[in-house]
């Protein structure tokens, strides 16, 4: 089953110009790859993206991340398997996800800022916009998980 439409040729400029902000983050954020697996599961989990779901999971398990953790997401907040610094990212990334009408509180942004300096919140919400936005277009797309899977180097994960 193949996607709806393929972004990447229907809007190449477009395109190259996401990848070329979504790098930047992998290669300039001050928040570890780990916390952002975890921010890339969690935020596409919320949002239903079924291709970002399969993807971040398979990057994270390539990244060393336990499943115990991964299976945990849905529940991070009643689960001891996360640091108080996850905690407070996760937080804010549902936040951002989940926008409201008022916006992401003072409270809330002093929350995260207990644990993350603020570069770190401002990289952190630069992770959690681009996360949104590729679900978003593979949600329009109708991307197929593990579709993509060889081309992206994901089946040394042992997840089919």
């Amino acid at each position: 089953m193949p996607n709806r439409f393929d972004y990447s040729k229907a809007s190449p400029p477009l395109f190259h110009r996401f990848m070329d902000f979504s790098n930047a983050i992998e290669n300039e954020s001050s928040i570890e790859q780990s916390l952002r697996d975890l921010i890339y599961v969690r935020v596409s989990q919320l949002n239903l993206c079924a291709f970002c779901v399969d993807m971040h999971v398979k990057e994270a398990k390539l990244h060393g991340e336990r499943e115990l953790r991964l299976y945990h997401l849905p529940i991070w907040r009643e689960s001891n398997l996360f640091s108080d610094r996850e905690r407070a990212s996760l937080g804010w990334a549902e936040i951002l996800t989940e926008l409201g009408s008022g916006g992401a509180s003072d409270a809330e942004y002093e929350a995260v800022r207990e644990h993350l300096s603020e570069r770190e919140v401002s990289d952190l919400t630069f992770a959690v916009v681009c996360i949104n936005g590729w679900n978003r277009v593979n949600a329009a797309a109708q991307g197929v998980p593990g579709s993509m899977d060889e081309l992206l180097g994901l089946t040394g994960a042992g997840l089919n």
